[in-house]
């Protein structure tokens, strides 16, 4: 009897949690983890990041310590990642950032230094110690740009949404042949060039201009990339005829060049009383530190200072030309070294008989200083006559596609940036 309500007490009691005469079954929770949240590879879920930048007197070793790692444990991280990752050259300004596990003890357990989009150097802190120079790749994207000229050429691409570094690109390419600081309202421009791009749309530079069209004064100037010396690599820029567009001289010693003071040899200068002094020079102004560049190849002769001149370097191009750039801030050159064209020989300074930051440009032919702008100067070597042919039909579909790119519109190629992506979406 006992047994029978048992029995009946049990069935009583699964009838009435079970609709249907069906047994419960047990229902299993799933515990779903955490979408991960990456900043340069570390999941944030895990850890805190607090962001900085480089201070003046900051060091790897400085920081770590600051936030709680001591000197012992500083040596052998650094000992560990010798050769692996390099943190003796920190940048002012440039940013880093520290991860803390959450444990009750906050310390920081990664040090990822990201001083540009392009890389970045990750160093584990804690118990394996590790590091790393990660190198984002890279895309290599031709692009198309266009502008009509309303104020400078750097004006335009700017309000153009061009970026505009191309501008110091361009007037590399035109250096010889269009003095920029002259340019006219309505003078245009189109431009087939590449660029490099991490991420898909973050630029971390031009690469180089392949073709270009300059109108300037209504009169239109083809440029086109091609190996001039297939022997030495040389790279340089022709016109649609196959004629070089580079000079044996450029227009001046700096990128953009602004003349503040011609040559006159009946000139009142203000440094000496304002006396008629002859000004067997050029000054072309432009801000302390900024490069001066040796406009044509040559030999170092001197390269000195004194009371008047300040900072100067003298080059001999050939046995006619020679040229002077005075009041440097610096020299890079010592006599006897050869030059070639562009580069670097000092900075502008102030230095010498000088009331403001310029360079003086001298010019010497066959022994007389005279007046580089009133000298007809001799073109750089042509093309040679085996390459010209190949060059002609290597343009052809370059030229083409210039032509096409209307001016309506700035660029026929647009890179779209979410600038709406979160903060802390993994730049890695």
């Amino acid at each position: 009897m006992l047994r029978a309500f048992v029995i009946f007490s049990a069935l009583l009691l699964i009838s009435c949690n079970n609709k249907g005469g069906k047994i419960a079954k047990k229902e299993s929770v799933e515990i779903s983890a955490p979408i991960p949240n990456l900043y340069f590879g570390i999941d944030l879920n895990y850890f805190e990041v607090k962001k900085h930048k480089i201070k003046r007197g900051d060091t790897f070793g400085k920081i770590l310590e600051t936030n709680g790692i001591d000197y012992p444990q500083v040596y052998a991280i650094l000992e560990a990642i010798k050769g692996k990752a390099d943190v003796r050259k920190l940048t002012i300004g440039k940013p880093y950032s520290l991860f803390f596990s959450n444990d009750s003890i906050p310390l920081p357990e990664y040090f990822v230094y990201h001083p540009s989009v392009s890389g970045y150097t990750l160093i584990h802190l804690q118990d394996s110690l590790y590091g790393n120079k990660i190198i984002k790749p890279s895309s290599l994207v031709e692009l198309e740009a266009s502008g009509i000229i309303e104020s400078s050429l750097y004006e335009t691409m700017k309000n153009s949404g061009i970026n505009d570094d191309l501008t110091y690109y361009l007037s590399d390419v035109y250096a010889w042949t269009v003095d920029f600081f002259r340019l006219q309202k309505g003078d245009r421009f189109k431009i087939i060039y590449t660029e490099k791009f991490v991420d898909d749309s973050i630029s971390i530079g031009i690469e180089r201009i392949k073709a270009a069209y300059f109108e300037h004064k209504g009169k239109p100037l083809y440029a086109f990339e091609y190996i001039s010396d297939p022997n030495k690599g040389i790279v340089d820029y022709f016109d649609d005829n196959a004629k070089s567009l580079r000079r044996a001289f450029l227009q001046g010693p700096l990128k953009f060049n602004r003349v503040s003071s011609r040559y006159n040899l009946r000139r009142r200068i203000a440094y000496y009383g304002n006396q008629i002094r002859p000004h067997k020079g050029t000054d072309f102004a432009a801000s302390v530190g900024t490069p001066i560049l040796a406009t044509a190849n040559g030999s170092v002769v001197k390269s000195g200072y004194t009371k008047g001149n300040g900072n100067y370097v003298t080059l001999k191009h050939n046995s006619t030309y020679s040229t002077q750039y005075l009041h440097m801030k610096k020299r890079k050159v010592k006599a006897g070294q050869f030059i070639e064209q562009g580069e670097i020989i000092g900075w502008v300074g102030m230095t010498g008989n000088t009331s403001g930051p310029h360079v003086c440009y001298r010019f010497w032919k066959n022994g007389r200083q005279v007046d580089p702008f009133k000298q007809k100067l001799p073109d750089a070597k042509p093309i040679s006559k085996e390459l010209k042919a190949e060059f002609s039909k290597y343009i052809i579909p370059y030229k083409t596609k210039l032509d096409c790119i209307p001016f309506e519109t700035s660029t026929t190629d647009e890179i779209v940036i979410n600038n709406n992506k979160n903060k802390n979406a993994d730049p890695s």
